[in-house]
């Protein structure tokens, strides 16, 4: 195993907001060669420097192409993305050569990897052991996962439905009394994440197989991101329509939106879930901060760049990527 970082780096996705993020700063290192998967004809911005290679998606010949000679992958998918682009892509990876993959599980990390200690009504926790296994039994290796939380300024600008905001409006849904606090992260945290990951020795970048590597910028409760909001925008409470939910019936209220297609329901049910003090992960413990030497951030910036997604009507389906 080299002392030597990798030097070759593919990411899915690097049209959209986490993937640019992880283009732009593992491009910035100047330590790798950058590769974006994308799709043939597509439109999409990806990073200076970064070199374009088209796929088909639907082609698992087309991503064995595209991968070969690569080192690392990391995959980040929009929402349209079909269930089975995942595991085509994981499959790809083993036969191009991949040694490293990075699966599109974004978020919490595990309490276990019993399947049969996850409940069934865990729907984030069900997904994320999916692709996790995925990796294990198609892919090259044991997955690196990112565990980084929910991304604070898309959950805050998003909606009433993800961190219970609506900006515009000046309304804010406390779950139960809003001062759980939990673990959340900046796009460009992550990718600095990514850059210092994969900047290390390989010797040292291969223990972190089968992990998940735990990272933050915040430790936050919704009471705190109000507080922040007020600081930067240089309102009270006494200018925002402030109620408080029980975190029982959002969950229960998000399960019958999602039986009548209503997909906002699924957003109720997951980030009210992770406010619940029963959550045995919302609040984990980074410990790849000091690993990866990543920085200090600043709550009232990353608050203000999403009041500025909101003022200039931001819409999230273009930034979730072009597969």
């Amino acid at each position: 195993m080299s002392d030597q970082p990798i030097q070759r780096v593919a990411i899915v996705g690097a049209s959209g907001r986490i993937g640019g993020a992880f283009a732009a700063a593992v491009q910035k290192t100047g330590k790798h060669v950058v590769t974006a998967l994308t799709r043939a004809g597509s439109t999409g911005t990806i990073p200076e420097g970064v070199k374009r290679v088209e796929v088909d998606y639907s082609n698992e010949d087309s991503l064995v192409e595209a991968l070969k000679g690569q080192q690392f992958l990391a995959i980040t998918l929009g929402v349209s993305a079909g269930p089975d682009v995942h595991p085509r892509i994981i499959t790809a990876a083993k036969k191009a050569g991949v040694s490293y993959v990075m699966p599109n599980i974004y978020g919490y990390p595990l309490a276990t990897l019993d399947a049969s200690a996850i409940s069934r009504s865990d729907l984030y926790a069900t997904v994320t052991l999916e692709r996790f296994q995925e990796v294990i039994d198609k892919g090259p290796a044991p997955p690196i996962a990112l565990s980084c939380g929910f991304w604070y300024e898309w959950s805050l600008a998003l909606g009433e439905e993800w961190f219970g905001f609506t900006i515009k409006d000046r309304k804010v849904t406390f779950f139960d009394d809003g001062k759980r606090q939990i673990t959340s992260s900046t796009w460009e945290q992550c990718g600095r994440a990514l850059a210092a990951l994969v900047s290390l020795p390989e010797s040292k970048l291969a223990e972190y197989k089968g992990k998940f590597v735990r990272i933050e910028s915040f430790h936050v409760s919704q009471r705190e991101m109000l507080d922040s909001l007020h600081r930067v925008l240089g309102t009270t409470d006494a200018d925002w329509e402030i109620t408080f939910e029980s975190s029982e019936k959002r969950i229960k209220d998000g399960a019958e939106a999602m039986k009548t297609g209503n997909r906002r329901g699924f957003a109720k049910m997951l980030y009210c879930g992770v406010f619940t003090p029963s959550n045995p992960v919302s609040d984990f413990e980074a410990t790849s901060n000091a690993e990866l030497g990543l920085s200090v951030e600043d709550l009232d910036e990353r608050t203000k760049v999403a009041i500025e997604m909101v003022e200039s009507g931001w819409d999230p389906l273009p930034a979730m990527g072009d597969v």
